[in-house]
């Protein structure tokens, strides 16, 4: 886009919009796109038009000639920036963007259809300078009375009660309806408007009017482009406003409305991340009416406040979009995956527990989902939107499970350094999740029992009480009986835990499910490694469904992973199914076996570790997966029981 605009003794003039790939007849003649009003102008003087990537301009055969830069042209020539073209008496200045005018002020700019014409252009406001008072009472005495005490605080009480609601909006709809009402109530407009820059395309977003119109107005896109391109607010009547008005009417009384034809019109860019994305507009239909300059600086800093509140509104959508998204995973993640009368009966008691807030324990061996059971717990309880707290009560050591239960104050240990905030008080208002409950040292159970029985606690090594409101779940994978019997677990706290007791069962119990368990798993592990694999052979299958599974679901992810990882196949085969050797079931040493063996528990336990030992090679690290505990509490048992790797 290019422009041609008068020049004048005085300054400049009208500006004409060029745009390929049209061609603009210029003379005295109507029918031309650009009449110039010069009797040593020809009907029909000259044509510019735009080829090979630039504008030219040609002489028709005119009586007097065209001069570009006071030289007489004799055939086609191309236009530069700030080429001067005269025509008669009339010189027209060439340019690419109206900034490259010297004068870029108070221009008169006529759109093809000789419509509007630019009064003002603003880039600052008077509400930015930090000597406004002064600036208001040196005004006030003016005679042009542009900015006067009474305007002035209306109109910033305007600005401070669209802040308040501006902030306080959740949409982008909501921020911009908000906006516009603000502003047909501010001033005379009969339309407000806003509109999005995308792509150099200008899309209407939202409009609001003052009553009904009977036909919505045409914005000009050359105005919404320069204000764009200049960044600045326009001010823009149209030239024959006040003609049109009598003409229509006689002098009499004004008309309604001119048909969809804009009377006066302010746009105001709206800058976000240093962009502009998008256009503020209000517009008169009315011809009697008329936009001052005050109406043009409201425009401007009410764009300036919409900049600053759609930035926010735009980042919360964004966040929510994202926060629903996430909440869509996890709810996919936590799904209990089975249809079996065992897992319905699981997902029964689910909803049970989630609509009330008593404590629940969740019994079930190691792998077989209790985590998963608390999770849907608190997503489908009212607490869904609080935090959701885990701890495995036997992975830490007994003298720092207090501290991350309730947490310590500065000094109260060697290594305590600072504050800090315990398990129960992260989540507040939410669900802790205590798994291996039986592994709670005496003094923590304590601690725990006062807690759910509605006392407060202190951080070790504080005596300020704390209040929680904490919902908490419970799970172990040990009998809790023979603990309290032992005297390794109170008997109180057991009750007090047993509210609602939900038994996850085994895989084995429910083998119906390992088909569809193993379809879920490996669509999720071949979504996140990229690979093409789409089922499983039917002796795959098989193998899948004669496994004892001793690790439970968690046992048979791992081996879908391992499958998914290591396969080169488009289907799994049996040969892909790799299953860690266990005891078969009946073996002296083995922990099903059908033989009664006088063992207590704690020697049975010592015996398939050591067992599950060897079988790695110590591999301590494999050996805790296959076991289903931790890391460290394999070692704990380790030193417990005093077991040692025989020499080679």
């Amino acid at each position: 886009m290019a422009y041609l605009v008068v020049k004048r003794h005085d300054g400049l003039g009208m500006v004409y919009p060029l745009k390929p790939p049209h061609h603009y007849q210029i003379g005295r003649a109507k029918n031309n796109e650009i009449v110039v009003a010069d009797d040593l102008c020809s009907r029909q003087h000259a044509e510019v038009y735009y080829e090979d990537g630039h504008w030219c301009v040609r002489d028709c055969g005119s009586l007097n000639g065209t001069r570009i830069n006071g030289k007489l042209i004799r055939t086609e020539c191309q236009l530069a920036p700030n080429d001067e073209l005269q025509i008669g008496r009339t010189v027209l200045v060439f340019v690419e963007r109206l900034d490259q005018l010297e004068q870029t002020r108070e221009l008169p700019v006529a759109d093809e259809e000789g419509q509007l014409t630019i009064r003002k252009r603003l880039g600052r406001t008077r509400y930015e300078l930090t000597d406004l008072p002064d600036i208001v009472s040196q005004e006030t005495t003016e005679s042009t009375g542009l900015l006067n005490r009474q305007r002035m605080s209306r109109d910033l009480s305007l600005l401070y009660r669209l802040a308040l609601e501006m902030g306080s909006a959740t949409t982008e709809k909501e921020l911009a309806r908000v906006v516009l009402n603000g502003l047909l109530e501010a001033t005379v407009a009969d339309v407000a408007a806003l509109y999005q820059v995308s792509e150099n395309q200008f899309l209407l977003f939202a409009q609001q009017e003052r009553g009904v119109l009977s036909q919505s107005p045409t914005l000009p896109e050359f105005l919404l482009e320069e204000v764009v391109k200049s960044r600045e607010a326009i001010f823009a009547e149209h030239p024959r406003r006040l003609q049109l008005w009598a003409s229509q009417t006689g002098g009499l009384a004004p008309p309604r409305r001119l048909q969809g034809t804009i009377a006066a019109v302010i746009c105001a860019p709206v800058v976000v991340h240093d962009r502009v994305e998008l256009v503020l507009m209000i517009c008169c239909l009315d011809s009697f009416k008329a936009f001052t300059s005050e109406d043009l600086e409201l425009t401007v800093a009410i764009a300036r406040q919409l900049a600053v509140a759609w930035q926010t509104v735009s980042r919360q959508q964004e966040l929510s979009e994202e926060n629903q998204r996430l909440r869509a995973q996890v709810f996919q993640e936590v799904r209990l995956i089975g249809e079996s009368l065992a897992i319905q009966e699981v997902k029964r008691k689910i909803q049970v527990a989630a609509q009330s807030d008593s404590t629940v324990l969740i019994r079930g061996e190691t792998g077989a989902g209790k985590e998963l059971v608390a999770r849907a717990i608190h997503l489908c309880s009212p607490r869904a939107g609080k935090p959701f707290v885990c701890l495995n009560c036997a992975a830490l050591a007994e003298s720092l499970l207090e501290s991350e239960l309730f947490g310590h104050e500065k000094g109260a240990f060697t290594g305590a350094t600072e504050r800090k905030i315990g398990k129960f008080e992260a989540a507040h208002q939410g669900t802790i999740f205590l798994d291996e409950i039986g592994e709670l040292t005496p003094s923590a159970q304590a601690k725990l029992l006062r807690i759910l029985e509605g006392h407060p606690f202190e951080r070790v090594g504080g005596s300020q009480p704390i209040r929680v409101n904490v919902r908490v779940v419970a799970a172990t994978n040990r009998s809790l009986e023979e603990a309290i019997q032992s005297g390794r677990f109170r008997l109180d706290l057991y009750y007090r835990l047993q509210v609602i007791e939900i038994f996850v069962p085994p895989l084995r119990e429910r083998q119906e499910d390992i088909p569809m368990l193993a379809e879920f798993f490996l669509h999720q592990f071949a979504a996140q490694t990229g690979r093409r694999i789409r089922g499983f052979t039917p002796a795959a299958m098989k193998k899948l469904l004669e496994h004892r599974w001793p690790g439970n679901v968690r046992e048979l992810r791992n081996v879908i992973e391992r499958a998914v990882v290591l396969s080169s196949r488009q289907v799994l085969d049996a040969d892909d199914i790799w299953l860690a050797p266990v005891q078969p079931e009946g073996s002296p040493d083995s922990p099903t076996a059908s033989v009664y063996q006088p063992f207590s528990l704690e020697e049975l336990e010592k015996r398939h570790i050591l067992a599950t030992l060897e079988h790695t090679k110590w591999n301590k690290s494999q050996a805790a997966r296959i076991l289903g505990i931790e890391r460290s509490t394999l070692d704990r048992k380790i030193h417990a029981y005093g077991l040692q790797k025989e020499p080679m």
